[in-house]
């Protein structure tokens, strides 16, 4: 080995050797940095978890609060949907009460008998106007204006003004008037009134203004023609009524009459049959007589029969305040407990019934009690005033429906009338009952189709 590789391997050592200090130092160097950092990171992460602890504290509480604030919420808005609901209430009590009070009674100022006398009225109403306006009475003015020193056209330009004002005036009325109805008749008065005094308020600078004697007779006719126009409606009716009455009292006649003449035909025909087997009794033997007489006794009890229905037709004819009144119901139609109270003069009273339940009603009517009388008017006047409160149509009393127990009116019947009389407390109502069976069917169907 020579000296120059010798010379290279100690400086070799010599290189490895400080190699591996600079190693120790820089694994110093290292450990102290990660000792540092590892600190560094301790800390922030216990900087962190203080945080992380502050932050789920305050999320806490504020979610606290929020959790309050919606209680607080839920409950106003609880409080505010009652608050809704009574409103909602009490709107629909309102406007049932202004209803009611636009549909309110009205109580007649004149209460004439006929529409004969309104018409006369109305017209002498009408006459008085058109007299205050020829003698220019119709208005408060005064003529002796000037316009441009001119009184003539000052004149003019004034008797302008009070045509244009009552032509207005008169044009407003009379549409008013012409429409009026049982529930704006109110509203009607209150815009006559409006209009004059707006009319008046225009002519002010002119010194012209509509008298309150002509408002007045314009208040008049409004009121008249109201009047006028229900008690049209009441006579026409009333004619109605009346020929109805006509009608029945007609099909009732008529009934009669062919009752009478097949009665008549069966007695000839009792009397002619009885005739013949006297006839046949001379000749016949005794074997024969045994029947004969037998069949005589026979025919002889029906004519006797005959000759008492007889009676009872001629008994019905002579007697026009014979009759039924009936009680029937429609539960179908008008719910329970509501009557019609009738009465009808025909020889079969069912009849009529079959007519009442026509097209006009969807189902048929039931008969609860079907009571002769001799005088069906009167009875049925009877139960027609007493049970008037219970009436369903407090307006028109002529409907002859009542919302009333059955009792009452079977108790009534007995005791003014005859207490042997039976009532069908049941109404069949066939139809209706089956249409109830076929609907709830119906309903579970659908029911089971969503299911």
């Amino acid at each position: 080995m020579s000296f120059l590789d010798i010379f290279k391997i100690k400086k070799f050592k010599s290189e490895i050797e400080q190699l591996k200090n600079e190693n120790e130092n820089l694994k110093a160097i290292k450990y102290d940095l990660d000792q540092l950092k590892y600190k560094d990171l301790k800390t922030e992460i216990a900087d962190l978890l203080n945080e992380k602890d502050y932050v789920i504290q305050s999320l806490t509480e504020e979610k606290a609060i929020k959790e309050m604030e919606i209680q607080e919420i839920d409950s106003n808005i609880k409080n505010l949907n009652k608050e809704i609901t009574f409103l909602n209430e009490s709107i629909v009590d309102l406007k049932e009460i202004e209803l009611e009070q636009s549909f309110g009674f009205y109580e007649p100022k004149y209460g004439f008998r006929d529409s004969s006398t309104y018409k006369i009225h109305l017209d002498d109403v009408r006459a008085k106007q058109k007299k205050l306006v020829k003698q220019k009475n119709a208005t408060s003015h005064s003529l002796d204006w000037v316009i441009e020193d001119d009184r003539k056209r000052g004149k003019e330009f004034i008797l302008d003004t009070i045509k244009l004002t009552l032509r207005a005036f008169n044009n407003e009325c009379d549409n008013i008037i012409s429409k009026v109805k049982y529930n704006t008749i109110d509203r009607a008065e209150k815009r006559i009134n409006k209009i004059y005094i707006e009319l008046n308020s225009l002519t002010d600078m002119q010194n012209v203004s509509i008298t309150y004697e002509y408002l007045n007779l314009k208040l008049e006719e409004l009121y008249l023609k109201y009047e006028f126009e229900c008690k049209l409606q009441e006579e026409k009716e009333e004619q109605q009524e009346i020929k109805e009455r006509m009608k029945e009292e007609a099909k009732a006649a008529k009934e009669i009459e062919k009752a009478k003449e097949r009665i008549v035909k069966e007695e000839k025909h009792f009397e002619q049959a009885i005739n013949n087997i006297h006839s046949k009794l001379e000749k016949a033997s005794d074997k024969e007589k045994e029947k004969l007489l037998a069949k005589l006794q026979e025919l002889e009890m029906a004519l006797q029969n005959t000759k008492k229905n007889k009676e009872d037709i001629i008994n019905r004819e002579q007697n026009t305040r014979a009759g039924y009144v009936y009680v029937i119901s429609n539960i179908g139609s008008f719910g329970e407990d509501v009557y019609k109270i009738g009465m009808t003069r025909r020889l079969e009273p069912l009849d009529r019934v079959r007519e009442l339940s026509n097209a006009s009603v969807p189902f048929n009517f039931d008969v609860h009690a079907m009571i002769f009388s001799d005088d069906a008017p009167t009875l049925e006047n009877t139960l027609h005033k007493e049970f008037e409160h219970y009436s369903v149509n407090k307006i028109n009393n002529r409907k002859e429906f009542f919302k009333v127990p059955l009792t009452k009116i079977e108790s009534l019947v007995k005791e003014k009338h005859n207490a042997t009389i039976e009532f069908t407390k049941i109404a069949a109502a066939e139809d209706y009952r089956k249409t109830l069976v076929i609907e709830k069917s119906i309903n579970i169907k659908n029911t089971t189709k969503i299911a």
